[in-house]
């Protein structure tokens, strides 16, 4: 069986719905191109969320990021597309994501976004 990267987000029956509890990820192998140099850009993806209904399923969210790695996307770009997908399958309490991208041009970036989106 091949395993191939995909955008599809799997979830599962929250256990616990009646409880608030963090669930971290940390996905240290992000990759994605950069738009303007074609050249690959790494991170480190950190994730924080309170499930509510649903919790996010492992497999598929390594698939979902995996697909990123052809992809060109601006560093802020990616980091709230993800957060986006990940609420709409989710729908958790509250999400926060931060992507810690390696240094590219003398400069480190490190991008954060949260839900509930705070205007």
């Amino acid at each position: 069986m091949v395993t191939k990267p995909n955008k599809k987000l799997e979830t599962f029956p929250n256990a616990h719905p009646d409880r608030d509890y963090e669930i971290d990820f940390e996905i240290p192998e992000f990759t994605c191109v950069c738009p303007k140099t074609g050249q690959p850009d790494f991170a480190t993806i950190y994730i924080t969320y309170v499930p509510n209904k649903k919790c996010l399923e492992l497999k598929a969210l390594k698939l979902y990021m995996w697909s990123y790695r052809n992809e060109g996307a601006f560093h802020e770009k990616v980091t709230n597309q993800i957060l986006d997908d990940l609420v709409a399958a989710c729908k958790p309490r509250s999400m926060s994501i931060e992507a810690d991208f390696y240094v590219r041009g003398g400069i480190h970036t490190i991008v954060r976004a949260e839900y509930p989106f705070k205007k």
